[in-house]
């Protein structure tokens, strides 16, 4: 499933409930900053604020992906998708690159202006968090830059603060692909490095500028195999430079080789602040284009957000490719939001101290983004957090289980816990906690056995079990619920729809009706959300659908009775008597 824009993102999620409209006025100083991060900090829906104070002609669009269920919207999934679902369907489209078509024209070139037209504060950047340096516009963006000395084109995602009508200042890390590509290449050469920053392409662009791929990564052709379709691009008008054509903003800039501007300090996506203010790399603005009613993205940025969720696919899965290269016998990698990109569990099939500390040394060699690892046997599950921190608690043994390397120059200068003085030079270090039984243990005497229903007791028991209990969970024992339809082929997956629907509990409400609001899906999770379907003369259909029930109606359906009846009639009627 592609969305050809922010706009059919913008719908898909009105349709599947997780999108809030906000009429009433909002302040772009601080009021969209504070209600965003509630949201983020609720697991509410995104939000899309239709009236912002100073700003008629535009609207703003915040946390398009901050859950998992709106990147399974994204990408085209059922929206409730488990993350080991979501990772696995990124890891398959992650190998099928589709690259790029280029176009004459877009969408995002509806509104141009340059120059002396330009004017960074005719556009609704906020004030997101007090205390910020400044207004914000790149906190869900993606940026295009180049190589001047190959055809490598990145997409990557950073920040920038407007410093002018025409300036906007950035801090991305000099290991960045575009820090390094400047300090390497134009900062020499004192020419200026030409960068467009795109806000509001379509959300799987986004979710591709994340990815974490290391120098040469073709980032647009992986929004392709996202969307299982090419990404339409257009060329700048002051550069070189392909954007998407149905973004909603472009800024085309030039980053200046030989000056600096003040930037920061800014609540970031580990949940803190923890820069100071300093010099930033200076951008000077030649043109912004846009769409008609423009629609600026947003994200909330702090503890749980995009950044965390989109990163945390393609982190892990970076992670995973890198430690099967050296030979670790790898089954799952997870990173989950909530430890903001510092932390990631590794299941293997095979533990031991010397696994968990290869996979340290592996994953430091390098950059060196993760603080903290969790390394785990293949019985437990990285994406249960709960299995995780049992795992922790009960395996890692704290005199032989804990490894940490030291490193310098490639720390994660954004990780809370270092100093000023560690951040300037990049010291930092990783843990590594080796939650597996040692390889020399025996298993079956030395390794304890788990005492969980699925390890302890016989499987035919098992089964047994789970039949018997289904009844006395759900208080239903063969179905969950049935409804009548004319034409089957016109349910439809995904969408609101009514339904009448009658109980299948056994008892003396079996059969009760309901008149209900509910979303149908192809998955059946559980019996109590079985679907039956029977036609309207009774023939039961063999498979049933899942239903979620969203809200009840009243059983009260307006209309006349016997009204087709009345038709038939009437239509008899009006026809001439014939004679036999």
């Amino acid at each position: 499933m592609e969305w050809r824009d922010t706009r059919e993102f913008i719908e898909a999620l009105r349709r599947s409930g997780d999108l809030t409209v906000v009429e009433e006025e909002t302040h772009w100083d601080l009021e969209l900053g504070a209600m965003g991060r509630l949201a983020c900090e609720r697991g509410s829906p995104s939000l899309w604020f239709k009236r912002i104070t100073d700003y008629p002609d535009w609207t703003v669009f915040m946390n398009p992906l901050a859950t998992w269920r709106r990147v399974a919207i994204a990408m085209g999934l059922l929206p409730e998708s488990s993350v080991r679902e979501i990772y696995k369907e990124y890891e398959k489209r992650e190998g099928q690159l589709i690259p790029p078509g280029l176009v004459q024209d877009g969408p995002c070139k509806e509104v141009v202006k340059r120059d002396d037209e330009v004017d960074l504060f005719s556009l609704p950047a906020p004030m997101l968090h007090e205390g910020d340096g400044g207004r914000y516009l790149g906190t869900w963006d993606l940026v295009v830059s180049a190589d001047p000395t190959s055809p490598w084109v990145n997409w990557g995602i950073y920040r920038f603060m407007l410093y002018g009508r025409r300036h906007l200042t950035g801090f991305p890390r000099p290991t960045s692909h575009l820090g390094k590509v400047f300090l390497d290449h134009y900062v020499p050469s004192k020419k200026p490095m030409p960068i467009a920053i795109v806000i509001g392409a379509d959300p799987l662009c986004h979710l591709a500028a994340s990815a974490t791929y290391q120098l040469g990564g073709d980032e647009v052709s992986l929004a392709g195999g996202l969307r299982g379709k090419a990404v339409e691009i257009v060329r700048c008008e002051t550069s070189d430079l392909l954007v998407p054509a149905t973004a909603e903003i472009v800024i085309e800039a030039e980053v200046l080789p030989d000056r600096v501007g003040l930037e920061g300090p800014y609540g970031e996506y580990p949940g803190y602040r923890t820069g100071e203010m300093g010099n930033g790399i200076l951008c000077r603005v030649n043109t912004i284009t846009h769409r008609h009613h423009p629609i600026l993205t947003v994200d909330a940025t702090g503890y749980k957000d995009d950044s965390a969720t989109i990163t945390s696919m393609s982190g892990a899965l970076a992670i995973k490719r890198r430690l099967e290269r050296h030979g670790i016998p790898v089954v799952d990698v997870y990173v989950p939001p909530e430890g903001a990109v510092h932390a990631a569990v590794v299941a293997v099939r095979q533990g031991g101290g010397e696994i968990a500390r290869k996979t340290l040394e592996v994953l430091t060699s390098r950059r060196a983004l993760l603080s903290k690892i969790f390394v785990v046997d293949s019985d437990v599950d990285p994406f249960d957090m709960g299995m995780v921190l049992h795992a922790f608690a009960t395996k890692c043994h704290p005199g032989k289980g804990i490894h940490v390397v030291r490193y310098e120059g490639r720390a994660n200068t954004l990780t809370p816990c270092y100093s000023q003085e560690e951040r300037i030079r990049q010291q930092g270090a990783t843990v590594a906690f080796d939650c597996t039984w040692p390889r020399e243990w025996s298993s079956e005497w030395e390794v304890p056995v788990k005492a969980t229903f699925d390890t302890i007791f016989p499987e035919p028991l098992q089964k047994k079990i789970i039949q018997q209990t289904k009844s006395y969970e759900t208080g239903i024992h063969d179905r969950g619920w049935e409804t009548f339809v004319r034409r089957p082929e016109d349910l439809r997956e995904g969408i609101e729809i009514p339904l009448i629907i009658r109980d299948l509990t056994p008892g003396p409400k079996k059969y009760a009706l309901r008149h209900v609001i509910g979303i149908l899906s192809r998955k059946t999770e559980n019996v109590k959300e079985a679907l039956w379907v029977r036609t309207v003369v009774g023939k039961l259909l063999p498979e049933p659908w899942g239903l979620k029930i969203i809200h009840e109606l009243p059983i009260e359906l307006p209309g006349t009775p016997y009204q087709d009846a009345y038709k038939a009639i009437r239509a008899a009627q009006s026809k001439p008597h014939e004679r036999g």
